[in-house]
């Protein structure tokens, strides 16, 4: 099959996004698929061209929300060039900037598109709108989700529950909504293939002590993320326990609140600040935790939980419904959804050592069922039944069929 993917976000800039995108790609052509990429050159005004032509990077233009780009104008010559990659399907991963010109290449070609919708994009209206407008503003997201999820793509993925009540109860879509989770590769997370001189050296680099006992978060430094939860919980818990710490990876536009907050709090030398890290670095930081904590509810699936799973790191998660997907309280993880419960439940994992080593090796357990291998085939499926229905709303037993044949 040859296919498609079109996304706003896509390495060497990291985020749950581009992360899910660049290892479906692998996972698909690790199954014999061609497999394309549409996506936006975050470093240049000029069109970039990779892996024989297989990655094209579009000029973007600055959003205001991170580093995100929103591509400029499509030329002739680059709407010729995916013409010849005659495409048997389009998988967009954004609803702007590239996924209009996914939109626009499907109609054109009349290629199936299947859309995967990533991000809740209401929990981040306030970048834009600067705390103005947020009710029209949400309508108007709403509004563009609508137009671009029901109206072009033959088939939606979201990647959880949460994220399926969203378009049913509340945008009442009526279409196919296939739930597929996100996976991600979870051999690059397990500790056998960790090289544990480089965990030593971050010990050294940060300071932390055989005896410390470290709450990891990962990901980026903004409101949503509710990484101030996690601060004032550190700083209660510190008062009982003085080799707490805390190590906050990632960055953006919250971390100099944080960092003052931490230093109010008079714990900036048990809180770990260390910005943005390579992306081949990641797993070794969570070889340095003892738990995995997180209160953001603005996630669509939460991968960060899973890597620590991967890790054989036990997540302490926020009661949402983005993380209950795969996190089962006191089986493979803790939830919480208070602070009082977050601090019993790390109080809880400190004191019982020998509990939180089965929690996590149950949650290493779960993590290997979030493989790319997985994900990959499951969105085959997803593939299959929009080429096959096209106009036949019973297209999916094409898929049966076929599934059938092949086992």
């Amino acid at each position: 099959m040859r296919i498609g993917l079109f996304t706003d976000t896509y390495p060497p800039y990291i985020n749950g996004v581009s992360t899910s995108v660049f290892m479906l790609k692998k996972a698909l052509e690790k199954k014999g698929h061609q497999v394309y990429v549409v996506t936006v050159n975050d470093n240049s005004l000029k069109y970039q061209f990779e892996e024989n032509k297989k990655v094209i990077r579009i000029p973007g233009l600055p959003t205001g929300i991170y580093d995100y780009r929103f591509s400029r104008i499509y030329p002739v010559k680059i709407v010729k060039m995916i013409k010849k990659w005659k495409l048997d399907v389009i998988h967009s991963h954004t609803e702007f900037g590239i996924g209009i010109f996914a939109r626009l290449i499907a109609k054109q070609f009349n290629i199936p598109l299947v859309h995967t919708y990533h991000t809740m994009y209401e929990d981040y209206i306030h970048y834009i709108t600067k705390g103005y407008f947020n009710r029209s503003s949400k309508k108007i997201v709403e509004y563009l989700t609508l137009f671009y999820c029901d109206k072009t793509a033959k088939e939606l993925i979201v990647p959880t529950e949460k994220t399926y009540q969203l378009f049913k109860n509340k945008y009442h879509v009526d279409k196919n909504i296939h739930i597929v989770p996100t996976g991600i590769e979870v051999e690059r997370f397990y500790k056998e293939n960790i090289d544990f001189n480089k965990v030593d050296e971050l010990r050294k680099k940060y300071k932390l002590a055989s005896s410390d006992f470290v709450l990891l978060f990962v990901g980026r430094l903004a409101k949503e993320k509710n990484v101030e939860f996690l601060i004032d919980v550190h700083r209660d818990l510190m008062r009982k326990y003085k080799n707490m710490k805390l190590i906050i990876v990632g960055d953006g536009p919250g971390r100099d609140e944080y960092e003052q907050l931490a230093r109010k709090y008079k714990t900036i030398d048990h809180v770990i600040f260390t910005g943005k890290v390579p992306w081949e670095d990641v797993p070794n930081f969570y070889q340095l935790a003892d738990l995995f904590v997180t209160a953001s509810t603005s996630e669509t699936q939460g991968l960060t939980v899973v890597e620590a799973m991967a890790a054989g790191v036990v997540p302490v998660c926020v009661d949402d419904s983005a993380f209950r997907t795969v996190v089962v309280e006191s089986l493979n993880g803790m939830m919480f959804k208070n602070k009082k419960e977050c601090k019993n439940a790390i109080d809880r994992m400190y004191k019982k050592t020998e509990e939180k080593y089965q929690i996590a090796k149950q949650a290493r357990i779960t993590a290997e069922h979030c493989s790319s291998k997985h994900y990959a085939e499951n969105v085959l499926d997803v593939y299959h039944i929009a080429i096959n229905r096209k106009d036949d709303k019973y297209g999916w037993i094409s898929v049966i069929v076929d599934k059938i044949r092949r086992s």
